[in-house]
């Protein structure tokens, strides 16, 4: 899965509160993480193992090799060399418990070795051939691949209406149907679903089929111009590879992809069968904390349910990079493959497009293809380099500190294009100081990504993880929820008319602009699946209003057992009597209702984006919930008014009025929230 940070992007996912993917194809949501333990019969640097896979012939480069003469030679033992100085520090600084890395060349397997343990508790090392781990949304590939061949024997057509290979119906938008090809490339424009995104009851598991009709997310983008990450339309794909086939999707992926190429060690079925189960390495929330966490199972399982291990990956990219096929074996046509791997979509200006299932991650000149993938514990990424005939796959069994395993696959990947696959930056035509500065300022404000649940009950997440783009005093601008790995904020220089580039990476952000107004931008490493579009100004002040509008009711019903404690201590009779007592009794309960309406709205989300497993079987308590909310809100609302009412046509002081005011206008704006972001209604959609 992608995050929401993402199986969400993802990410993911602040990742899934301002749901970028924590691509971070981001990532998957924040988790509650247990206090760090000691675990001192745990080595921090714990041991590398690795198979015994032959050298490559170092002559054998392919033909269309980059390779820089300048650069080291990708050889088996200076990467061997390079790993084991990059990976034990690595999982040791960020709290992680094991790791699998492979590195496939010119057709043959280069190096894949592990790193850390498999299983704390048995002190098992992580071993590349024997262990099992879960990619999350590097699963899509497979499923990816399934639709090509499909597409492929003539029984998908790419911009046909997908209604006629379902058994039920996606509506249109603005008169467009749903194709595959916008499935492929994340521009259907679906809203974020999270609902049963990940879970460990075996009893929540679902068929495909059941999953998918229970409730269609809404189509918030027009169809084929935003990219949007969405693990909902690519378990609608694995259903559609279903339907064609007239196989159970499982049984498709065995047949047709994993036992052509000789992935024994691989599967999508939940729980997986009991050879594979146990050779699975445990998840852990961190290395410090120690303790295994259940087995993850996702009901859109063809976005991210897959288990493998690292020598099965290794055949999978071998088998993308010769177009199709692996060791005699043929998955896809050259013809299908290279469709596959170079039809672009592209999204702002010059970044990084969404190919046919894989995402562009062009870099050092270099042309790139990838696929990341986070569960709560399992983070993974893949990247293939077509043109130079390498591919690395990487994939962590820890959570770790904070953000520790996003900045660890991303600094893998930037480190190893920078030491065996060197080149130039894309540059910029320039642009001076004082328009440097302008441009620097014309994209300044609030953005919503463009992956996140609008018309849903967690849409109050967009509201609360908005992205703010800050222009600074040196002439750069910084993205709010993007930080370097270090933590401090990361920052774009501007090297064009509305290019900016991050002069460590060379990564690109670039915006869109129309009738002089930015309308949305990206980055170089998220463009293809997500971007962000410019709030209006009501939206963007939209937190400032919540926190100020919740503030005073808060206050108020906070003063009530207060004044109420004040009086008794000092024997004070309460100053009101008649019309005035009711209207500050009034102002009171109402203040109370909106506290506990909206309180109880955001608790919800808030607590259920805490662990993913609380987004499983919460239907009646979110009808509930949204209910309550809809009754404390309206009433509430109506008291302040009324008290407002009462109070300026009463003979009270000039800051009771503008008090009566203030609560009127909050209890208006919370009523106002309730219904905008869909904590108010009937139903349990999200």
């Amino acid at each position: 899965m992608r995050a929401i940070p993402p199986f969400l992007c993802g990410a993911v996912l602040s990742a899934l509160l301002a749901l970028p993917l924590a691509a971070q194809e981001a990532g998957v949501s924040p988790t509650s993480v247990p206090p760090p333990v000691t675990v001192p019969s745990i080595p921090a640097t714990a041991p590398a193992t690795e198979s015994a896979t032959p050298p490559v012939t170092e002559s054998a480069q392919s033909p269309g090799s980059a390779l820089s003469a300048a650069a080291p030679d990708l050889t088996r033992d200076d990467l061997e060399a390079w790993l084991d100085g990059f990976f034990p520090y690595a999982l040791a600084s960020g709290d992680i418990a094991g790791a699998v890395v492979v590195v496939v060349k010119d057709g043959e397997v280069l190096l894949q070795k592990g790193y850390g343990y498999a299983d704390l508790a048995e002190r098992l090392p992580v071993d590349p051939e024997d262990t099992l781990f879960r990619p999350g949304s590097v699963s899509k590939l497979l499923t990816w691949t399934a639709v090509m061949q499909q597409v492929e024997a003539g029984r998908i057509d790419l911009d046909a209406d997908v209604n006629q290979y379902l058994d039920f119906s996606i509506p249109e938008r603005d008169g467009k149907p749903l194709t595959m090809r916008q499935i492929l490339t994340h521009t259907g424009g679906f809203e974020e679903a999270l609902r049963g995104l990940i879970f460990s009851d075996e009893g929540a598991l679902a068929p495909l089929g059941e999953t998918l009709k229970r409730w269609t997310p809404d189509r918030i983008h027009v169809p084929g111009t935003t990219p949007a990450y969405s693990n909902y339309a690519t378990a609608l794909a694995g259903y559609i590879v279903e339907r064609v086939s007239g196989q159970d999707f499982n049984d498709y992926i065995d047949q047709h992809i994993l036992a052509p190429l000789g992935m024994r060690s691989s599967s999508f079925r939940q729980p997986l069968p009991d050879d594979l189960a146990k050779r699975m390495s445990k998840g852990y929330a961190r290395l410090s904390d120690g303790k295994e966490k259940p087995y993850e199972l996702i009901n859109l399982y063809p976005a991210g349910s897959l288990a493998s291990s690292g020598s099965d990956m290794a055949k999978f990219m071998l088998a993308h990079l010769n177009k199709g096929e692996h060791d005699g074996a043929r998955i896809l046509s050259a013809e299908t493959a290279d469709a596959m791997h170079r039809t672009g979509q592209a999204t702002v200006g010059p970044l990084n497009r969404m190919m046919l299932g894989f995402y562009e991650t062009s870099l050092n000149g270099h042309f790139s293809i990838a696929h990341g993938g986070d569960t709560q514990w399992f983070h993974s990424d893949l990247r293939l380099f077509p043109d130079d005939g390498v591919g690395i796959f990487v994939s962590m069994n820890s959570a770790g500190r904070e953000g520790a395993n996003l900045h660890l696959r991303t600094q893998l990947a930037a480190n190893f294009v920078q030491r065996y696959l060197p080149g130039p930056f894309p540059q910029g035509s320039g642009i001076g100081e004082e328009a440097a500065k302008a441009q620097n300022a014309r994209i300044a404000g609030a953005y919503d990504s463009s992956r996140r649940p609008q018309n849903n009950v967690m849409g109050i997440l967009s509201l609360l993880g908005q992205a703010k783009v800050i222009p600074n005093e040196d002439g750069t601008i910084s993205v709010s929820m993007w930080p370097a790995p270090s933590g401090t904020p990361k920052k774009w220089q501007p090297i064009g008319e509305w290019l900016w580039q991050d002069p460590s990476t060379g990564e690109r952000l670039a915006a869109e602009v129309e009738d002089g107004e930015v309308k949305r931008f990206s980055m170089e490493f998220i463009a293809s699946i997500m971007v962000f579009e410019r709030l209006s100004a009501w939206r963007a002040s939209a937190p400032l209003l919540l926190a100020l509008s919740f503030a005073a009711v808060l206050l108020t019903t906070l003063a009530w057992p207060v004044s109420a404690l004040v009086r008794r201590h000092y024997k004070v009779p309460y100053a009101l009597a008649g019309a005035d007592a009711k209207a500050h009794r009034a102002a009171r309960w109402g203040s109370l209702l909106a506290t506990l309406g909206i309180g109880g709205g955001i608790g919800l989300v808030l607590w259920m984006m805490s662990s993913l497993e609380n987004l499983t079987g919460m239907d009646g308590v979110v009808t509930a919930v949204r209910l309550f909310v809809g009754v404390a809100l309206i009433v509430g609302a109506a008291l302040t008014l009324w008290s407002a009412w009462q109070v300026l046509r009463s003979r009270r002081r000039w800051f009771a009025k503008l008090w009566s005011v203030v609560l009127a206008l909050a209890g208006l704006y919370l009523l106002w929230i309730g219904f905008a972001y869909h904590l108010i209604g009937f139903g349990a959609n999200f």
